[in-house]
């Protein structure tokens, strides 16, 4: 058994079929065939339920495609460890953010490319609980989520900001000395918001809740384009976080509203798997926002 072999197992239960797997890893279908059946040689276990299509892993498989994620994070670790003694750090570093997150991510990411140019920095754009996955399974170094609501697990945290709520609506329905609505009020609009398996709504759906208001959103999205696009094209109002404010700066004829009974806030931050030792570009991300006190800068950004 060879760490190629483990690649193949750990491309085949990403991918869920045989063929996209050996393109991962740049082998013909059979090369990839082959070099599994030679770690179920070697091991003495059946590790792939195979039909005519990729079944999935037997319980040996599944416990093997374990210590297959652990090995191959840990040699990439390696190779990460040596590049950097030789001209710095180089390799991939890999970020899961929830949507509403985004924002605010590239205070973090420009400094830590200008510092570690070798470097590239992956951001996808998530849910809580495909990071929790992400974590987990190691296609993540880092992620940015809630800290304090459905907090993930087995992860070491660093808190960034705190975030509060404000509608956004059109300019004319209010006087314009006004500065908050209730969440109650809010749930009268015509709202478009993002979707359920978004934490932002379910804590949005919390707060309704909380103020004796059942929301109904009349459009729903996953896209924070969608989101502008139905605000600026439309006569839709949406809630989201105050973080969203520096970036939209002053869009015409809409105004923020802060949202108040309940006065509410949730903690955002970065979260990294509890294992030692972690990825060296992730200890060096994690080690850059302590550094800089992330927290104070991108509270100086949004106040």
């Amino acid at each position: 058994m060879i760490l190629r072999h483990l690649e193949f197992l750990t491309a085949l239960a990403r991918e869920r079929h045989f063929a996209r797997a050996a393109t991962s890893c740049n082998v013909s279908q059979s090369t990839l065939s082959a070099g599994i059946k030679q770690m179920e040689e070697s091991l003495g276990v059946l590790l792939v339920e195979r039909g005519q299509r990729y079944v999935g892993l037997t319980p040996e498989g599944a416990k093997v495609l374990e210590w297959a994620q652990h090995v191959m994070t840990d040699f990439e670790g390696l190779q990460q460890n040596l590049t950097q003694m030789r001209r710095g750090l180089g390799g991939q570093l890999k970020i899961g953010a929830i949507p509403v997150t985004l924002p605010m991510i590239s205070l973090l990411t420009t400094p830590f490319a200008k510092r570690h140019p070798q470097a590239t920095t992956v951001i996808r754009s998530l849910t809580s609980i495909e990071i929790q996955r992400g974590l987990d399974d190691f296609s993540l170094d880092i992620g940015v989520t809630y800290l304090d609501n459905e907090p993930l697990v087995r992860v070491r945290r660093l808190q960034l900001y705190t975030e509060r709520y404000v509608l956004l609506t059109r300019h004319g329905e209010h006087p314009q000395d006004r500065k908050t609505i209730s969440w109650s009020e809010a749930a009268t609009y015509p709202l478009c918001l993002l979707t359920s398996d978004m934490q932002n709504r379910r804590i949005l759906d919390m707060h309704f809740h909380e103020a004796g208001a059942e929301v109904h959103a009349m459009i729903e999205t996953n896209s924070l384009i969608t989101l502008w696009s139905h605000l600026h094209f439309g006569h839709w109002s949406t809630i989201v976080p105050h973080s969203f404010l520096p970036l939209v700066g002053e869009m015409e004829g809409v105004r923020a509203l802060a949202l108040v009974e309940p006065d509410t806030t949730h903690a955002v931050g970065l979260v990294a798997s509890d294992r030692d030792p972690l990825p060296p570009a992730a200890r060096a991300f994690l080690d850059m926002a302590k550094e800089m006190n992330s927290k104070h800068e991108i509270a100086r950004r949004l106040e």
